[in-house]
């Protein structure tokens, strides 16, 4: 598998032959508002024009309809006959923007020898999580390609827990920016989870991306390294790519 990581939550990854799109965010820097009152958003430019982002795709997935993981941006550059997985309840929200091919993924998905299952995710805790709302992860799986789980806008939580024991990945894509929400309520993993994350699946490559792109981080890709080296995990075993980086992954 090859995983580019574009910004955010936006990522192209080549798997099993098939060319994967994952939560176009495509806005240019600063030109949508701010979610904590530090900065406009996104904090960072593209690292590639946006038309390159969507280009030649088979399959785009979207694990939820946050403004900063479909914005306007991604709905008008993404061909509006582009072929769509999403969660169950959002296939309406995204018909009604345009798209034809949309189809809902309640358990799993097979196309080419490419098995999709969408697994729970917990954005947030408490009484953050009513307006947060539903978010999922996915995983892929395939003959001769790393087994990989995109925990996806998620907290540390028994689901994520259950996942990997289900699933055994090789492969855990986290977002670790460490995103807050209501005066401080955690929304997605930061530095503390995603190494409990690393410690419950000894044998797996974790992929932490979702940083340094949106002001209600608190996170940076250092801060996280610093942690994680702290904590005596392998740089080899936290991969913590930069905007625009292609990393290869395989079956461990």
């Amino acid at each position: 598998m090859d995983l580019r990581l574009i910004r955010n939550a936006t990522m192209r990854l080549r798997y099993a032959g098939l060319d994967l799109l994952t939560d176009p965010y495509l806005a240019a820097r600063h030109t949508l508002p701010s979610y904590a009152g530090k900065s406009l958003n996104p904090l960072v430019d593209l690292p590639c024009a946006p038309e390159e982002v969507v280009s030649g795709m088979d399959v785009t997935i979207i694990s939820h309809m946050h403004g900063d993981h479909f914005d306007a941006a991604g709905q008008a550059l993404l061909p509006k006959d582009a072929f769509i997985l999403c969660q169950p309840g959002d296939e309406a929200r995204i018909v009604a923007k345009g798209f034809t091919r949309v189809a809902p993924v309640a358990g799993t998905w097979q196309r080419d020898g490419l098995t999709l299952t969408r697994v729970p995710a917990q954005h947030g805790t408490g009484h953050v999580l009513g307006e947060m709302g539903v978010a999922s992860g996915f995983v892929l799986q395939a003959v001769g390609e790393p087994t990989v789980y995109w925990a996806g806008d998620s907290v540390w939580c028994d689901a994520v827990a259950e996942t990997i024991t289900r699933f055994a990945p090789d492969v855990i894509i986290t977002h670790s920016c460490g995103a807050t929400w209501d005066e401080g309520v955690l929304i997605v993993m930061d530095a503390a989870q995603t190494i409990e994350t690393l410690k419950a699946a000894p044998r797996a490559v974790v992929v932490a991306i979702h940083m340094e792109a949106v002001d209600h981080g608190t996170l940076s890709r250092g801060d996280l390294r610093r942690a994680a080296s702290d904590a005596g995990i392998s740089p080899d075993r936290l991969l913590i790519p930069e905007n625009g980086a292609t990393i290869t992954l395989a079956a461990r």
